[in-house]
């Protein structure tokens, strides 16, 4: 039964929206949504860039940077120290840093002129996942 469940909620995400996304009222499953979400886009723009459609590629970018934009509005609007209560705040950080070689490898596959479209996705991540890592490992406050 876990197991059918488990299947069902991993298709209802692969069919998921940035809409559904935006729907769920826990802050913190919200920013996981979102990454798995950016995750999933990702991967079907590396899938459109292979098939050579290039607007798909871009649209599908541009999707992933809202949802990166989501998930890092959600954990702010939290108001948690990550320092305090890591849980979401790590995934989030080891999520983007996954994102950010996965953006590298589609990068390296693109011709050198389409590599522009990783460029300012790359930095927007980057400096999520530095914030990310700065507020897990900087210093507590008491």
């Amino acid at each position: 039964m876990r197991l059918l469940t488990l299947s069902l909620f991993c298709a209802t995400l692969l069919r998921a929206d940035l809409a559904q996304v935006m729907a769920e009222p826990n802050l913190e499953r919200r920013s996981k949504a979102a990454l798995d979400y950016a995750e999933q886009v990702l991967k079907g723009a590396r899938e459109s860039y292979q098939a050579g459609d290039g607007d798909a590629v871009k649209a599908k970018l541009d999707e992933m940077g809202r949802a990166v934009d989501l998930a890092d509005a959600s954990l702010r609007e939290t108001g948690k120290n990550p320092s305090r209560s890591p849980r979401y705040f790590k995934h989030a950080e080891i999520k983007t840093r996954d994102l950010l070689k996965r953006l590298d490898a589609l990068a390296h596959v693109m011709d050198f002129s389409d590599r522009a479209l990783v460029v300012p996705l790359k930095e927007k991540i980057h400096q999520f996942n530095e914030r990310l890592l700065e507020g897990i490992m900087g210093r507590k406050r008491k």
